[in-house]
């Protein structure tokens, strides 16, 4: 064996890395009918930074990815510009769970929905009564549901001073994404569907989300993003 070794020939690369490539599951490519972004340079950017992979939002994009020919506009509107390969997420709105099926077997990799309003009208948030439609179906098809969990069911503080990051927090109050997951974490349980709570911004959820899924076994997980992470209202000044 020592002999083997000893044979093979060797490439020092200095201080390059060499890793597998990365798989970026949460992008917001916003192609077709935006001039935000592209598939040619969402997925150049990628390749230049080691990522092989993205996965692509079913919103702002327009369409909006709520049914299987939205789903075929975005695939001929990304034919001839990938440079590395590229999924797709349906999303769940208002009233459109019976296209949720048809997009599964297109190939959707997961749906993705809004508790609160998303910020474009095109893409209502879902409410309870379409989450219990439309989570045995993806259950069934063994497709993730991807959550954006706030409930706007409690009163929160004006923001008065658009350069004050305290403000902006204390805008969004953490009960409204406690509340959310604590209700996702209840139709988890009920419908056995895999939910995935994106952009996870208060760490006192963790709790709840532990006991969930190591205790219970509850397919539930969970992303956050760094500037959650880095962060911290009481140590960023106004306009900073």
């Amino acid at each position: 064996l020592d002999g083997e070794l000893a044979a093979l020939e060797v490439e020092d690369v200095g201080d390059l890395v060499i890793s597998p490539g990365v798989i970026d599951a949460h992008v917001h490519i916003n192609d077709p009918g935006s001039d935000w972004e592209g598939f040619e340079s969402a997925t150049h950017a990628a390749a230049a930074g080691g990522v092989t992979m993205l996965v692509d939002m079913p919103l702002n994009s327009l369409p909006v990815t709520t049914s299987v020919a939205a789903l075929q506009t975005k695939q001929e509107a990304s034919s001839g510009k990938l440079w590395v390969d590229v999924g797709l997420y349906g999303g769940l709105v208002q009233n459109n769970a019976e296209q949720l099926q048809a997009l599964c077997e297109a190939g959707v990799l997961g749906v993705k929905c809004f508790l609160c309003h998303s910020g474009l009208d095109e893409f209502p948030n879902a409410l309870e009564s379409d989450l219990r439609t439309a989570m045995p179906i993806l259950a069934e098809a063994g497709v993730p549901l991807l959550v954006h969990a706030e409930l706007l069911n409690s009163p929160a503080p004006a923001v008065t001073d658009p350069r004050s990051f305290a403000q902006f927090v204390a805008s969004r109050p953490e009960k409204w994404e406690l509340d959310a997951i604590e209700l996702m974490i209840n139709l988890c349980r009920e419908t056995g569907c895999h939910v995935h709570i994106v952009h996870l911004a208060t760490g006192a959820a963790l709790p709840m989300l532990a006991l969930a899924k190591m205790d219970e076994g509850l397919p539930i997980t969970v992303e956050t993003c760094p500037h959650y992470l880095f962060f911290e209202n009481t140590k960023v000044a106004v306009g900073d």
